[in-house]
């Protein structure tokens, strides 16, 4: 990685700080980071920006968004230089992606009597569905659920919040996340099947081809290091698998 250090700061960090983006939720999970007390994010994803600060011998300033479609939008406009989000194809035309570090299922959290078991039986005339806007879950949510309201929201505050005081009858979201709120949330319950699955990858702007295989390559360092791991370890997720190499 020495090689390429040089030309990955001229392409990756043009104005000279490491702007990493990073999505906040109402609690961690392997891509959600939550804010301290004192305002600042901690979680994996942040964790994987100060590795790559160090890499690069720099230090990591972190813009928090809440929700990905926001940051996708930051990237592509060059506002963040580095950032961790689900793949899907419409972000392939706007951003570049490297290689994926956590493998993501979406899903849906139901109330417990709601009598729906399965994703698909929300696909109904009058059932309302909460997603976050511009992202990967809610788009698939629309492509899937046909006859179902899908309501975008701004966060995933706001689609707790929805669920929690019965205004819908189920968010969606990834199943690693929806397992933390179902704790929370008494009388729900995690859907079984899925809306679809793909990779959290790291993501830069188009047009930083040097930039995106320092990055690439990063990433699988740290997959095969176990830097990863560790990661994922001291935020809380021991059991949570790191994605294959090459992926």
């Amino acid at each position: 990685m020495e090689i390429e250090i040089s030309t990955a700061k001229t392409e990756l960090v043009p104005t000279g700080r490491l702007r990493v983006g990073v999505v906040a939720a109402p609690a961690v999970s392997t891509f959600f980071v939550a804010l301290s007390a004192d305002g600042q994010p901690q979680g994996v994803t942040v964790e994987l920006g100060r590795q790559i600060g160090k890499a690069l011998d720099m230090e990591a300033e972190f813009l928090v968004f809440s929700n990905s479609g926001l940051l996708t939008d930051a990237i592509e406009a060059g506002r963040v230089d580095v950032g961790f989000m689900p793949v899907d194809e419409e972000r392939k035309g706007r951003i570049a992606f490297g290689a994926s570090y956590f493998l993501i299922e979406s899903t849906a959290l139901a109330h417990g009597d709601s009598g729906f078991a399965s994703v698909l039986d929300l696909d109904k005339s009058g059932v309302k569905v909460a997603g976050i806007e511009n992202t990967t879950t809610i788009r698939s949510a629309q492509r899937v659920l046909r006859q179902a309201t899908v309501i975008p929201v701004a966060s995933v505050s706001e689609a707790i919040a929805l669920l929690e005081s019965r205004r819908v009858d189920a968010l969606v979201l990834s199943r690693d996340v929806l397992e933390t709120y179902n704790r929370q949330i008494a009388g729900s319950r995690v859907l079984a099947d899925h809306l679809h699955a793909t990779g959290i990858a790291i993501a830069v702007q188009k047009g930083r081809a040097a930039g995106l295989a320092w990055a690439n390559r990063f990433l699988e360092e740290a997959k095969a290091s176990g830097a990863i791991r560790r990661a994922f370890d001291e935020a809380g997720f021991p059991t949570a698998p790191i994605a294959p190499l090459g992926m």
